[in-house]
């Protein structure tokens, strides 16, 4: 399967608790960037609210089509609050989270469709809450500047649409440029007619970025 050129994560933290018969099902959904942050989570969760009888989990972690997928019900019925969560998060098509719900019992069985709504119901909140922003694979050019030129530069290739990743400053100005593939030529282009014909980029490898991309404008 060809790898992902982009895909969704949630934009912030979020919390979210529904009740049902009194029972308390708290939502901590969070950005992670790997299984051992997602792991690490859940156990943090679990030492905060000891009081809690189950802490259930669901992450997604990395690009499609093949993105790590891991699920628990901590204690609960099989296949009760685990996969509901986790297919909330699939359904949302939401990858490098983590959701963990902790549940206090309130004295009432709400039987498995009562326990796989709720757990579902939690994180579809906090969900909500926590809105979604995309992430794209840029490839990312260094540029060697001359300290007088540079300032100009970076602005243009701002105002055309690139995306500019970080500067470097010692003898010369380095930028770090990050643009998708397809847009490699637009992109010499542009540097070629900023700089005279002067300056060429490097390709020094990719980088995922938040947020959508403007188009490059020759």
């Amino acid at each position: 399967m060809t790898p992902a050129s982009s895909y969704l994560t949630v934009a912030r933290d979020a919390d979210a608790e529904v009740e049902v018969k009194r029972s308390r099902f708290l939502c901590t959904l969070r950005r992670v960037e790997d299984e051992a942050a997602a792991r690490a989570l859940v156990e943090r969760l679990r030492k905060e609210h000891w009081d809690a009888r189950h802490h259930c989990s669901a992450f997604v972690l990395g690009p499609p089509p093949t993105p790590v997928q891991r699920s628990s019900d901590d204690g609960e019925p099989a296949g009760t609050a685990g996969a509901p969560m986790l297919e909330v998060l699939r359904g949302r098509e939401l990858s490098d989270v983590a959701a963990v719900v902790t549940r206090w019992f309130g004295g009432t069985l709400l039987g498995t469709g009562g326990l796989a709504r709720a757990y579902a119901d939690a994180v579809r909140a906090a969900a909500d809450a926590a809105g979604a922003v995309r992430r794209t694979l840029l490839r990312e050019h260094a540029l060697r500047l001359g300290h007088a030129e540079a300032g100009r530069v970076e602005s243009e290739l701002r105002a055309r649409g690139v995306r500019v990743l970080g500067a470097a400053y010692d003898a010369e100005v380095e930028l770090r440029l990050g643009v998708p593939d397809e847009a490699a030529a637009t992109l010499a282009g542009l540097v070629a007619e900023l700089t005279g014909g002067g300056r060429e980029t490097t390709v020094v490898g990719e980088r995922w970025v938040d947020g959508g991309l403007d188009s490059l404008e020759p």
